[in-house]
């Protein structure tokens, strides 16, 4: 009796200590965001998965995660913990580049490493939460797939871009549906993509620190409310086709998506969380995620600003005494416009070169001249070429860029986010950097991170842009235009490439190509200058039509491209967005709007108080039938306060506020 009685003491004992170990366990594999609004918990129990919580209330639940590399191995499978190791950050990244001068980096951290070489990282920000896997192997390894699952708790609707397979140039139009319409597709979503539940925080996914390694996408998660994970193979063989064979296209892909080093980070799974829509274009996740600058790298020379573009308005310049077109006067003609008017380059797009041979120039383009003249007034030269040329004469390339003074490359056309791809975004931004290039990507995948290592990269497309309005009939409505402040600006900077002055509402769009216009009104491409970030923009119109027009062209002049405060103000996705971005002492609060008139009033809260001196750009009373319709004026008003904007349907308002002395 008595041993049976110590035999139930220790079997009690083994059960209570069990329990407080689980409990220990269940209670440690979580991490909180600092204001304690947003939960990560982790489980493994047979396998790895994640679950959060926003405000206590569940928004992604049970989401396993996992590796499988050659061989069959599974990270993320019966995983074993070493050890544990929690640590919060709170530090502040300074930049000239972004939008916003001083960038709070501030989160705490769960880092599970496991007995198996590799690790599974947690970081639960303010605004979203990440995490990513880390391996320590050795030598080289395949990674065949990686399963990414976001375990919704309903049927939530979506905002995506829908996508067959892997060769495009993330330029097609968003989808709103559930979730189960999303999965029956059987398509692939391209990042970011947003997820809107009728009564919880708005969720958008991305991804940052992408390097050597594919883009990731998602798909159907084969059970209800679930979102998957899918890759690009890795490419084992190409040939040159697609738009006037400017891209190169797999022909062969291998049964792996990445062939790596074997001890490395990957990239990070971003999952922004705002209680609101307008909190989402002020999430600054991707940046801080990123890596910074090599240790030694000297990026102060990057100057960022506006550009005169020449394919948009197709040279098509009136009132001149030159035949305008691909030659030496009509590019005289932009960098005398560019000097007269405060704006750092001018961009040369394609029919300078030989497309296939950039040595080759074409006998009308006077490039070395060209290059000495904007020189001599101060105005730097980008030039368009195509990736796989680029690629092909990389070395003898850049040297000639560097030798001829060129400022820049837009780099066009690679049109692809496999693994080999990416390293090819990577490897020419260092090239151009070690040359003082700077590098427009278009024909691009998302931004995920490159521009904050490379701050030369000065911007990218991966935008359904306003080029669409010169070739396609469906081309670029508003409610693309008050999407994408929701979701693709999540990932970084946007060469939308705005500035339309011949602007007219959807029923009366129409596509030409040598003389396009935009949908909606003349006061939204105004005010997509700032509700749009990046630090290269686009005067996409004809300059004579800009200089006609002196209000606007002294607004466009002084409109900055990087900020040093942003502060989001009210928005819905696909129906408006209200932002304000402060340049020194001057405030740029400005709206757009989608295809349903609407006024909107925000508050002036975040000024200084006192009076300001606004000046105001704002739809006319007939600009919901005329684009172009528009009213400037100036008054004082006083903050604290509020300010309205009246949109018509496609339109938008911009109020510039400076401080009255």
């Amino acid at each position: 009796m008595h041993n049976f009685r110590y035999l139930l003491f220790f079997l009690f004992l083994a059960v209570l200590m069990t329990q407080n170990a689980s409990a220990q366990r269940r209670g440690a594999l979580e991490v909180v965001s600092p204001n304690g609004r947003l939960q990560v918990r982790v489980a493994l129990e047979g396998r790895i998965t994640y679950s959060v919580a926003f405000d206590g209330k569940d928004v992604i639940v049970d989401s396993p995660i996992s590796m499988t590399l050659e061989g069959g191995r599974v990270l993320g499978e019966n995983p074993r913990l070493r050890r544990r190791e929690a640590r919060s950050v709170d530090e502040t990244i300074q930049t000239d580049l972004f939008y916003r001068s001083n960038v709070r980096d501030h989160f705490n951290e769960l880092r599970l490493e496991m007995r198996d070489d590799y690790a599974v990282v947690f970081r639960a920000y303010d605004d979203g939460i990440a995490y990513r896997f880390e391996t320590n192997l050795g030598g080289r390894i395949k990674v065949v797939s990686e399963q990414a699952t976001f375990r919704f708790t309903g049927d939530h609707t979506m905002f995506v871009v829908p996508v067959e397979g892997f060769h495009h140039s993330y330029e097609n139009d968003f989808v709103k549906e559930p979730i189960s319409a999303f999965a029956a597709r059987n398509v692939n979503g391209q990042l970011p993509l947003a997820v809107k539940p009728a009564d919880g925080p708005t969720v958008v996914i991305t991804e940052a620190d992408l390097y050597d390694y594919p883009g990731l996408y998602l798909i159907g998660g084969g059970e209800p409310n679930a979102l998957g994970s899918t890759h690009p193979p890795f490419p084992l063989a190409e040939e040159p086709g697609g738009h006037m064979a400017f891209a190169n296209l797999v022909t062969q892909a291998a049964d792996y998506i990445a062939d790596t080093d074997g001890t490395r980070t990957f990239p990070w799974r971003v999952i922004a969380v705002s209680d609101g829509d307008a909190g989402l274009m002020d999430t600054d996740l991707v940046y801080k995620l990123s890596r910074p600058p090599a240790e030694g790298m000297d990026f102060s020379w990057v100057q960022p600003g506006k550009v005169a573009w020449d394919w948009w308005h197709a040279w098509m310049i009136p009132g001149v005494d030159f035949k305008s077109g691909i030659n030496t006067e009509t590019y005289k003609y932009y960098i005398d416009f560019a000097a007269r008017n405060g704006l750092q380059y001018i961009n040369l797009d394609e029919g300078w070169s030989d497309q296939f041979d950039l040595t080759k120039v074409n006998p009308d383009v006077d490039l070395e001249e060209i290059v000495r003249y904007a020189d001599s007034k101060g105005i730097g030269v980008f030039l368009w070429a195509v990736a796989r040329t680029v690629e092909a004469q990389m070395d003898v390339a850049m040297a000639q860029f560097e030798r001829w003074g060129v400022k820049g490359l837009k780099i066009d056309f690679m049109d692809r986010d496999d693994q080999r791809m990416v390293n090819f975004y990577w490897r020419t931004a260092e090239e151009a950097a070690r040359r003082g290039i700077l590098i427009n990507y278009h024909g691009a995948y998302k931004p995920a991170g490159l521009s904050r290592t490379f701050p030369n990269v000065i911007n990218r497309e991966a935008v359904r842009g306003l080029e669409y309005n010169k070739f396609n009939r469906v081309g670029t409505t508003p409610t693309y235009a008050v999407t994408i402040p929701f979701t693709r600006l999540l990932a970084g900077e946007m060469d939308y490439t705005p500035g339309a002055m011949h602007n007219g509402q959807p029923d009366v769009y129409r596509m030409v190509n040598n003389q396009p216009m935009s949908q909606g009104t003349r006061t939204q491409q105004l005010a997509l200058y700032v509700v749009l970030y990046g630090p290269l923009q686009m005067l996409a119109d004809v300059p004579n039509r800009y200089e006609a027009e002196p209000v606007i062209l002294n607004y466009l002049s002084r409109v900055p491209t990087v900020w040093d405060e942003t502060v989001p103000l009210a928005g819905e996705i696909g129906e408006f967005a209200a932002i304000a971005r402060r340049k020194g002492d001057t405030w740029y609060v400005a709206a757009i709007n989608g295809e349903t008139a609407r006024t909107v009033e925000v508050d002036l809260s975040f000024l200084e108080p006192g009076p300001y001196v606004a000046e105001t750009f704002r739809d006319g009373v007939n600009a919901d039938r005329i684009g172009e319709d528009y009213v400037h004026e100036f008054r004082t008003i006083a903050a604290p306060g509020k300010i309205t904007f009246d949109m018509a349907r496609g339109g938008g308002g911009v109020y510039v506020l400076r401080p009255l002395k």
